[in-house]
């Protein structure tokens, strides 16, 4: 039963931290995404 206990604390934390780690990289990619805009409009002259 204590194993079970440790493997399941083990998965939640492991899948804890992936979900993290995935919105980190939308979030950056996102905020790359508007940088690229930004200049995209700024070279343009909006």
């Amino acid at each position: 039963m204590r194993k079970m206990f440790v493997l399941f604390a083990a998965a939640a934390a492991l899948t804890t931290a992936a979900c993290n780690t995935v919105s980190g990289v939308g979030k950056d990619t996102a905020a790359a995404g508007n940088a690229v805009t930004g200049a995209a409009e700024d070279a343009k002259g909006n």
